[in-house]
């Protein structure tokens, strides 16, 4: 009888068990569908062909190679507020009838519609954006940038110091004027959580130039996923950790790249790189979304 009990007490204590693991797997159940839902929808920014590929390595790797970029930005539509990253290609180049190749012959570029005919394959109009961010201001992540006055303008301190300096305003004045009339402005200090809960984060991740980001989403479907801005420009750069020979800072492109696999590999997070054609093919287009 003592055999019987003892064997009875064995059952309850582990029944117990069971019971404390399957509520512990309900409590993470519950955790994972509280996270807000969130749209990712990818736009058409232009086109650049780059027919000088050198340019994008500090060795000869590339030397009488050219290679066709694939320019996007994005909209991420969160609960709290709906963000845009990037700005794709000048809006001057639309209905220009053939691409415009820069006087040194580097790059030839085009975009065949606006920010404001492509918002409205999603219902949006320039109000309906809260913030703007974008990876950083080189011509073709700033072509419509102006069109967002009413927006917030999430910058990184460092980025916003670099493009609005005499220097930058003497030298590049196109880039400068761009950005110039955004008066609703956000500087921010590293890694930011737009919306506070972890799914929508840009990583700091300078070198590229000096406030150069990337951006981290948590899809509540799809999964991790990182834009990668222009971290890497196709396969290859990132395969083997080379550099355009343009970058302002390479050891620091060196230590971003770092922390960016790091952290990639944490989130078990799926990486499109922005210039890519490839990936850029892999997304869908609005007004689908991942979501």
């Amino acid at each position: 009888m003592k055999q019987y009990i003892s064997l009875l007490m064995i059952l309850a204590i582990f029944a117990c068990k069971d019971s404390k693991k399957e509520s512990a797997a309900a409590m993470v159940q519950i955790d994972t569908s509280s996270k807000p839902e969130i749209k990712l929808y990818t736009f058409d920014g232009g086109t650049v062909m780059v027919n000088q590929l050198q340019l994008f390595s500090q060795d000869s790797s590339y030397s009488g190679q050219s290679k066709e970029f694939a320019d996007a930005f994005y909209v991420i539509e969160h609960p709290k507020g709906i963000l845009m990253w990037d700005a794709g290609l000048p809006e001057g180049l639309v209905g220009m009838p053939e691409p415009y190749t820069s006087p040194d012959g580097a790059f030839t570029v085009s975009r065949k519609d606006s920010v404001m005919n492509q918002l409205k394959q999603i219902g949006m109009t320039a109000a309906d954006i809260d913030f703007l961010s974008l990876s950083h201001t080189h011509f073709d992540h700033i072509g419509h940038a102006k069109e967002f006055k009413d927006a917030t303008w999430l910058v990184q301190e460092t980025e916003f110091d670099w493009v609005t300096s005499k220097e930058m305003q003497e030298t590049n004045a196109d880039i400068y004027n761009a950005i110039k009339d955004l008066s609703k402005i956000k500087k921010i200090k590293g890694d930011y959580d737009v919306f506070g809960d972890g799914t929508v984060v840009f990583k700091y991740a300078p070198g590229h130039t000096p406030g150069h980001q990337v951006l981290y989403l948590e899809l509540a479907e799809y999964g991790p996923l990182l834009l990668a801005g222009d971290l890497y420009h196709f396969s290859e750069n990132r395969e083997f950790r080379r550099i355009p020979i343009f970058n302002y800072d390479v050891a620091q492109t060196h230590a971003s790249m770092d922390m960016f696999e790091a952290f990639a590999d944490e989130k078990n997070a799926k990486v499109f790189l922005q210039h890519s054609k490839e990936d850029f093919e892999k997304l869908p287009k609005a007004p689908n979304y991942l979501k």
